[in-house]
């Protein structure tokens, strides 16, 4: 069985200018990147801007592909699962900053190395390549 899920990297600049970087911290306490699954009808890209609406009511814009995971994980019901998920650089445009308490712990914005500093800190190590080709995306490589 094939699960697909989409999410992104969200970013935003303050009113200084200043460039951000959304993450999430999931119910698990982990800093993470909002994502879900896929829904009938829908296109991966669709599914990225509906659950980073759903997670922290922003709405975006997608800028860029970032890149995909791929794993496998046992399902009771329906054995091993091949899970999909595409990440995307996205730009906030609109919506109102708040987390989906039934989804996730807290949403919040971060300067960029910030936002890495604690990805490597606390975030699942599958991610950091998200993260990173986000900031690279953005002119800012890390290491």
């Amino acid at each position: 069985m094939l699960e697909i899920s989409a999410g992104g990297v969200v970013f935003r600049h303050n009113e200084h200018g200043q460039l951000q970087i959304q993450l999430i911290q999931d119910r698990y306490g982990k800093v993470s990147l909002p994502k879900g699954k896929m829904e009938a009808g829908e296109t991966v890209e669709q599914t990225a801007l509906r659950e980073i609406a759903e997670e922290t009511g922003l709405e975006g814009k997608i800028v860029a592909p970032i890149d995909q995971i791929k794993y496998q994980y046992e399902h009771a019901e329906y054995g091993t699962v091949n899970k999909e998920v595409h990440y995307y650089l996205v730009e906030a445009v609109g919506g109102k900053h708040q987390a989906q308490v039934e989804e996730i712990r807290g949403v919040d914005w971060f300067e960029p190395l910030e936002a890495w500093r604690r990805q490597k800190q606390s975030g699942y190590d599958n991610n950091h390549r998200i993260v990173a080709g986000a900031l690279q995306l953005l002119g800012l490589p890390v290491t």
